[in-house]
């Protein structure tokens, strides 16, 4: 297994953290993550449908008529996942704008919340250098009012975040189903379950522009709320509201 000189010690990082935010009542931990992208056509997706008779799917995926991103949010205190379907691109405006929707949601269940720590990945839109992402994090946590600990799992270790495991569970729920509409995607999300609870289930409508960065003038505006520790300065970020 791939392994960077830092692995052992980002593993330590995530279990004492999490452990600690669990311990604490007025913390609450969120695995996010993105799944791949689901393709929306008569495809077989290379899977077996449990039928009697085998789905007609198209024998080259070539054609589609849309591209769906999954972006998952998993409450690892109740086990709630909620699965927002981008018909846009996988871009921190994305990713922010979902977590955002995901407090609206629930934030009347934790009247005394002080923090979000977050597990994640360093992908292209969540990476702590991405600008743009650090821009959109500061402000919600100002928004909100909570302060929010990004704990990043190493690289190649991925599948040790807890969301994961949920996405694993959609595919096997899935287990080949030709996915010909995005109702039909939608469908296949709401009617999966994860540990006997069943996913809320949004479309995320606008179209997001990739590839946005903020000028590092701006960018200092928002630096004074991002602390990065002093020991693993890519894996460990808390971004402060005041």
């Amino acid at each position: 297994m791939k392994k960077i000189a830092q692995t052992d010690a980002i593993f330590e990082n995530v279990f004492r953290e999490n452990q600690t935010s669990d311990d604490n009542p007025k913390s609450l931990r969120l695995s996010i993550d993105s799944k791949a992208k689901v393709k929306i056509g008569n495809l077989s997706r290379n899977g077996k449908a449990r039928t009697l008779e085998p789905k007609a799917a198209d024998d080259h995926d070539t054609a589609w008529q849309a591209v769906l991103v999954p972006f998952g949010i998993l409450n690892t205190d109740t086990n709630q996942l909620s699965i927002y379907l981008g018909q846009s691109a996988e871009t921190s405006d994305f990713i922010v704008d979902c977590l955002t929707t995901g407090w609206d949601d629930h934030q009347s269940h934790y009247p005394e919340l002080d923090e979000w720590v977050i597990d994640l990945d360093r992908g292209a839109a969540t990476r702590s250098d991405r600008t743009q992402f650090i821009k959109r994090m500061v402000e919600l946590s100002q928004a909100i009012g909570l302060r929010i600990r990004l704990i990043y799992y190493p690289p190649y270790h991925s599948k040790y975040n807890p969301i994961e495991r949920c996405w694993a569970a959609l595919e096997n729920y899935g287990n080949g189903a030709i996915l010909d509409s995005v109702e039909a995607a939608v469908q296949w999300a709401t009617h999966m379950t994860w540990k006997g609870i069943a996913p809320t289930v949004q479309l995320v409508d606008p179209i997001y522009e990739k590839g946005i960065k903020v000028l590092p003038e701006e960018l200092e505006r928002y630096q004074p709320f991002w602390h990065r520790s002093k020991t693993l300065s890519k894996w460990d970020i808390t971004i402060v509201p005041a």
